[in-house]
């Protein structure tokens, strides 16, 4: 059956692209993101679960899936959204919006990720969410990442080249952007809005730090813990041993997956 889905998935994205002129790189990307996404909520997703609703490009293919099945299983699932863009839609699908305090235990959570090394430790925040997006990842039973080919690295940094975010009180940021400096070396950038002019400004009214780490290898659980111990830093986007499975869509349409060891 899940054969046969997604067949007419894969048909269904071809002709869309082929009709909007899309090229066939582009076609492929998009494809993998949405095989993995729809494989997740076809394994993970469950009647009468609360479900937390990832942020991102791939977590749309995740809603889009998860709409189907409420309309054709006919499921009761809760969402508790991890960002303004999972709220939207979680809204614009028409799907149960839940929230935190009065969901506080999540059953499953599928999520995006910028890069997964090769111990399932995972950059995420590329998209600014990285806050929020772990508050929802620690009331989760699982944490399930969702991702193209491209997000799949044998170590941190390895294809992922923009840094590590991490999000810090506004007063703060010099300060901190030293201090990491000193500690850690490399260099850091503070993220830059793209429509405005000034920094980006997070759901929580925070400025976003891009950490380009140093090329060589550094134990994370120990650059988090020391990072977050700095006065102003919110969170980072390192993410360990928080997440149980992931899914890579692969440009041909299938789908590769890796469990954690713990």
């Amino acid at each position: 059956m899940l054969k046969s889905i997604t067949k007419e998935i894969l048909l269904h994205s071809y002709l869309n692209f082929r009709l909007l002129g899309i090229n066939t790189a582009t076609m492929s990307l998009e494809q993998a993101k949405q095989v993995a996404a729809y494989k997740a909520v076809d394994e993970f997703v469950t009647n009468d679960c609360v479900f937390g609703v990832g942020s991102g490009s791939t977590v749309v293919y995740a809603v889009q899936r998860l709409a189907e099945r409420v309309e054709t299983d006919k499921l009761k699932v809760i969402c508790i959204p991890t960002s303004f863009q999972a709220k939207q839609l979680i809204i614009k699908h028409k799907l149960t919006l839940g929230e935190l305090e009065t969901n506080p235990q999540i059953d499953v959570t599928i999520d995006g990720a910028d890069e997964v090394d090769s111990n399932m430790i995972l950059i995420k925040g590329g998209g600014g969410c990285l806050l929020q997006e772990k508050i929802v990842a620690s009331c989760s039973k699982k944490l399930i990442v969702i991702a193209d080919y491209t997000k799949d690295s044998v170590k941190l940094g390895d294809r992922y080249k923009k840094g590590i975010p991490i999000e810090v009180v506004p007063m703060a940021y010099n300060p901190i952007k030293n201090k990491i400096i000193t500690l850690f070396g490399g260099e850091i950038k503070l993220r830059s809005a793209v429509a405005k002019a000034g920094p980006v400004v997070t759901d929580n009214g925070n400025f976003i730090l891009d950490w380009l780490f140093p090329n060589q290898s550094l134990d994370w659980q120990k650059v988090n813990t020391t990072i977050k111990m700095i006065p102003g830093v919110v969170e980072t986007g390192l993410f360990i041993n928080m997440c149980q499975k992931a899914y890579f869509g692969q440009p041909e349409g299938n789908v590769i997956e890796r469990s954690a060891s713990i």
